[in-house]
């Protein structure tokens, strides 16, 4: 292999970690602006389509992590992004349990 290709190339990694990022950021915006109110989207569909884009970039990470360089370090950035989109997801849920949990105790 050329010695150029064994590097490390964390710019592409950071890239390919601000595509599923940026598309999660993108889904709570659109919910907040109603973005897709007119085509029937209530909060169900947002939530759905976050967990789809970390269920996807984890996924499509996984998959290219075998392609030759610079794709491999591609797939790293997704696979990151896809596992803080399950963590964010897992916090939430646990926020939203207790708050449940406390309101339930109050009354």
């Amino acid at each position: 292999m050329i010695e150029v290709e064994r590097r490390k190339r964390p710019a592409v990694a950071f890239a390919g970690f601000l595509v599923p990022f940026a598309a999660q950021l993108a889904v709570p915006a659109a919910f907040r602006a109603e973005y897709f109110a007119d085509a029937g989207w209530h909060g169900g569909e947002y939530a759905y389509a976050f967990i789809g884009v970390a269920v996807g970039s984890t996924v499509l990470g996984c998959a290219v992590k075998f392609l030759r360089p610079p794709w491999n370090s591609v797939g790293t950035g997704l696979v990151l992004a896809g596992t803080l989109g399950f963590v964010t997801v897992l916090v939430v849920f646990a926020v939203f349990l207790v708050a449940l949990s406390q309101w339930a105790s109050t009354t």
